[in-house]
């Protein structure tokens, strides 16, 4: 059962937010966030910070503007996540408004695996590049970038991802987590860290007065892929990608979207007038992602890079049935995880680590995110590959820094990693399947070393109870505007109530009438169907209900324990 403890938060700079304007209740969940000044909430796309600070974004903007006065070929080398495929998008699209000759490529992950390597350098080189540039890859490209500069093929990289020991020799690197960077937010998506490099192109050309005489494209209208991008990769929503993401929410909103994004929307059934980041990242994301897991993440840029309204509803319909499909392997998947966990106890250890030979190389991931969900343990899933290699993909909890733990394996056991990389909640690695069980026991090795009895202890933390004044509509609909996500979580209420009705609706939700000392509520607790007793202590977020044109408040139960 989970620990439901309140987040804590400093009561004077709740003090000096509620001084500045806000309600007590929007400084404490604000306070409890790190916000300590009303700036800080400001989305304007002035307040961004400026390009000038990404370290050798100048210097790439100049590059690229001499590629562009040379008509040489760029070709775009994606990633096949969601991050990946915005970053081609926008790298796409913004380069072509500049007058770039572009095209890109992706790795099929089933052939040539992450990034760039000597292989896909190779079949990049046939259709004869001047320049290689990658997006959401590259940092760790040592091999590639060589075998590039060997075939007369320079490299741009723009990347996010933590570089390793050695950098490769590439012409230039964007990346806000390279060595000698001082750009404030490390956080940028890979998509964010292409913008960025957009932004400084187009400055650049400003210095050239390539502008004098046509037109300046107008870079805000990637914003929706920006956002799209940044919240599928679940990076820290810190001040500066919460701009971000806002300006695309605000653009997909009014109907400015890319006809991509908007077909994945329609074909989910949601409003694009309502898109918070919630849909972003569980209803268009899993479906643009569900091309590079599945099959080919070609198809997902596709999606993005149309300007056909019927192309792109044409392709939405393709990726909407590759996520359904995506969905039944998952769980099947998780079906024989479990089953392998049940002659185990996975609270004996301080981490999972599994390996089928049936299992999907493109969803192993999602099935360490559930399993790590599911046991809060750091979880490392393994599919076969080819050439008696396994590709393992691991999610982490709080506690333990998933790549720095498989950098500490590689260190201490050098012949077992054939490669590695990552965050500190996501990872991906590759190692021979005869060393399985020595990784096994390496890794649960360092996960003992690194994470405390406490950090394997499920908590769930809220922002305390409400007062009976804010069970409000208006309440709901203030924090429904907010943008959170990943490192500026959507608030968690608790409180205690008597359960004074309840029934199943749609046959797997259970709708709830329930009372506190002051207010008769309407509830929902979404797929579950299990009973609740009279009395119970719930954590809930507060929702907005439209039914028959009426508008009215929601709490949506999230979690519920019998007192």
């Amino acid at each position: 059962m989970p620990r439901i403890i309140q987040r804590s938060y400093s009561v004077a700079i709740a003090q000096q937010l509620t001084q500045a304007g806000f309600a007590p209740l929007l400084a404490r969940i604000y306070a409890a966030r790190g916000i300590d000044k009303k700036e800080q909430l400001d989305t304007d796309i002035k307040r961004l910070l400026p390009h000038t600070l990404l370290k050798n974004a100048g210097v790439m903007a100049g590059l690229l503007a001499d590629a562009i006065e040379q008509q040489k070929k760029i070709l775009v080398v994606a990633d096949y996540d969601a991050d990946g495929a915005t970053a081609c998008a926008v790298a796409m699209r913004g380069l072509s408004a500049l007058g770039a000759k572009v095209d890109f490529i992706v790795p099929n992950r089933f052939e040539y695996g992450y990034g760039l390597t000597p292989e896909i350098v190779r079949l990049a080189a046939q259709s004869k590049p001047d320049i290689l540039l990658t997006v959401d890859n590259g940092i760790s490209s040592v091999e590639g970038v060589d075998e590039a500069k060997r075939l007369g093929i320079q490299v741009l990289v723009t990347d996010h991802h933590l570089p390793g020991d050695t950098l490769p020799d590439a012409l230039c690197i964007v990346n806000p987590n390279q060595p000698g960077c001082t750009f404030p937010s490390k956080n940028l998506a890979g998509v964010g860290v292409m913008f960025y490099v957009l932004v400084a192109l187009r400055a650049e050309m400003r210095e050239r007065k390539v502008f004098s005489e046509k037109a300046e494209p107008n870079l805000g209208n990637l914003l929706d892929l920006v956002a799209l991008g940044t919240v599928a990769d679940v990076v820290k929503l810190d001040d500066n990608n919460r701009i971000l993401v806002q300006q695309g929410l605000q653009r997909i909103r009014a109907g400015r979207a890319s006809k991509g994004i908007e077909a994945l929307l329609q074909i989910a059934r949601k409003s694009s007038q309502k898109t918070s980041s919630y849909e972003l990242g569980f209803v268009v994301g899993p479906r643009l992602n569900a091309a590079g897991r599945l099959e080919d993440m070609s198809l997902g840029i596709c999606c993005l890079l149309t300007d056909d309204v019927s192309e792109a509803s044409e392709i939405a319909a393709k990726l909407d049935e590759l996520n359904r499909e995506r969905r039944s392997i998952e769980a099947d998947m998780q079906d024989a995880a479990l089953a392998t966990l049940e002659q185990t106890n996975p609270a004996d250890g301080y981490s999972l680590v599994l390996f089928d030979e049936t299992w999907h190389q493109g969803v192993i991931g999602i099935l360490a995110s559930r399993l790590k969900d599911k046991f809060h343990r750091p979880v490392i899933a393994f599919a076969r590959s080819t050439n008696g290699e396994i590709k393992g993909s691991g999610r982490s909890i709080a506690g333990l820094h998933l790549r720095d733990a498989l950098d500490l394996v590689a260190k201490r056991h050098p012949h077992l990693l054939q490669k590695f990389g990552g965050h500190a909640m996501a990872a991906g690695l590759t190692l021979r399947e005869d060393h399985f069980t020595e990784f096994e026991r390496a890794f649960e090795s360092i996960a003992q070393s690194l994470i405390s009895p406490n950090d394997l202890e499920k908590t769930i933390e809220t922002d305390g109870e409400l007062e009976p004044v804010d069970f409000t509509l208006d309440t709901a609909h203030v924090l429904e505007q907010q943008v959170w996500g990943q490192g500026f979580s959507e608030p968690l209420l608790q409180g205690d109530f008597r359960v004074q009705a309840q029934r199943i609706v749609g046959e797997k939700h259970l709708k709830l009438t329930i009372a506190s000392e002051s207010t008769i509520l309407d509830a929902m607790h979404f797929f579950s169907t299990d009973p609740m007793p009279k009395e119970i202590r719930a954590v809930y977020s507060l929702g907005v209900n439209e039914f028959n044109g009426r508008v009215s408040l929601q709490l949506i139960v999230r979690h519920w324990e019998a007192i």
